[in-house]
């Protein structure tokens, strides 16, 4: 007769709809093993959770895929994967002609930067000194990383949007109301937004509240200026700036190179993902201004010299851009490096247009290929991610502002305005994961090589 299993013996079962996988149960050898000698199961699992944990910070399926790579080199085994939004189907071949497969998947998908900083740390780390590592070591090592690198808290991720969006909104032509309003707004919608997150509030939900939220904020901000300071009926145009804290750009510009890179299935679910959720942005933002009696118009003119106007968009640009690295949980160092240059790329793309009459796509191309050069310059010397220094920089050149103008003729079937908004935003996407690419290609051997 077979020994009952007592309650305490039983394994540990997720009950949630993504089961999560206890790894430590999963592994049937000692801590002090060295990872060169467990198993082909136990080797490629680990291949498997380093490249989901990679996966969960948002970064793209080139990078999770030659980190995979990486470690199953490292570890004398062989690593296929197919790799797409928040999945992971791989299968890992040793000499002896055995094969372990896996499939793996995440139950929605977000930014961490100073995740993946720690990651490729460790996957450096792992390719030189892994004929010294135990298991029991790399999983605590994974484990630290899980735990000491989650999200800033709310109220920080909630005013790094509202500095973002009121930067953002300077840019677009706002002044001092608007950016006020913005600002307020994007923190209060954004604040909101993170809430739902954290009670694991769906992604269409937590999008909607968070965009009628900032709308409605901005108009009691806006009225309250009215009646207080004056302010003209004009400033109203600018409560699209409350919630641009949404718009997808990080899945918008890995979607662009994973596909340059014929990473198919990752490139077209991240472009279908940033698509929805611009989308569900822009169809709310289009009911509250509905209702509230709003619509995207003509801002008042800036009366600023070109010098004068050329610093304020410096320094715009570098607090839009530090807003949505933090937003994207870059550490402070990393955030100011993306900063700098988005600042330097940004206000290139702005004046190109203004002053040299350049069509903007073809600015947008220019910015984005200056912040692809500047970050491979500088990464060797601060070590941080090229993802983590380029896309923060070149998010902030995501026209948000047509694609919402887009779907708010489309509502009101006005076609012909609708479909000029939309082929303007069109250019544009397309152009900055181009920029990035050529510099991507002009720089880095590895990528470009297709082998």
């Amino acid at each position: 007769m077979k020994d009952k299993q007592t309650p305490e013996s039983y394994p540990k079962i997720s009950s949630k709809h993504h089961m999560r996988i206890h790894w430590k149960e999963f592994f049937k050898s000692s801590d002090d093993t060295l990872v060169k000698d467990i198993t082909l199961v136990e080797k490629g699992s680990l291949v498997g959770r380093i490249g989901i944990m990679l996966l969960q910070c948002g970064t793209g399926a080139w990078r999770v895929r030659d980190s995979m790579n990486t470690i199953a080199r490292a570890l004398k085994i062989t690593c296929s994967a197919d790799i797409g939004l928040v999945t992971i189907s791989y299968t890992c071949f040793d000499v002896d002609n055995k094969s372990y497969s896996q499939t793996l998947s995440l139950p929605t998908t977000e930014v961490n930067m100073n995740k993946l900083n720690e990651m490729e740390k460790f996957v450096r780390k792992f390719e030189t000194e892994n004929d010294y590592l135990t298991i029991g070591a790399v999983h605590h090592k994974l484990n630290q990383i899980e735990r000491h690198t989650q999200n800033y808290p709310l109220i920080i991720s909630a005013l790094s949007a509202g500095l973002a969006c009121a930067s953002f909104i300077f840019l677009l032509g706002g002044g001092i109301p608007e950016m006020f309003c913005t600002f307020f707004g994007a923190f209060i919608g954004n604040y909101l937004r993170q809430l739902l997150g954290k009670k694991k509030v769906t992604l269409v939900a937590k999008i909607t509240v968070g965009v009628a939220i900032s709308c409605a904020v901005y108009f009691i901000c806006f009225r309250l200026g009215t009646l207080i300071c004056g302010w003209s009926n004009n400033h109203a145009y600018g409560y699209i700036g409350s919630m641009l804290y949404v718009i997808p750009g990080f899945p918008f510009i890995t979607s662009g190179l994973d596909m340059s890179k014929l990473d198919m299935r990752s490139g077209l679910e991240r472009l279908a993902y940033a698509i929805l959720v611009v989308m569900i942005a822009a169809m709310v933002g289009w009911g509250m201004a509905t209702m509230l009696n709003l619509s995207p118009g003509a801002m008042p003119k800036l009366n600023l010299s070109p010098t004068l106007l050329t610093v304020c968009r410096i320094i715009a640009s570098f607090c839009g851009v530090f807003g949505f690295s933090i937003m994207f949980n870059a550490k402070v160092s990393m955030a100011t490096v993306a900063a700098v240059i988005g600042a330097l790329a940004n206000t290139l793309r702005l004046s190109l247009v203004e002053f040299n009459h350049v069509p903007a796509a073809l600015a947008a191309f220019t910015g984005a290929l200056l912040a692809g050069l500047i970050a491979s310059f500088v990464r060797d010397k601060v070590g941080f991610p090229r993802i983590a220094i380029t896309v923060p920089a070149i998010v902030i050149m995501v026209p948000g502002l047509y694609m919402y103008r887009a779907v708010f003729n489309f509502g009101i079937t006005n076609i012909n305005v609708g479909a000029y908004w939309i082929m303007d935003a069109l250019m544009i996407i397309t152009a900055l994961p181009i920029g990035l690419l050529t510099a991507r290609i002009l720089t880095d051997a590895k990528w470009r090589h297709c082998d």
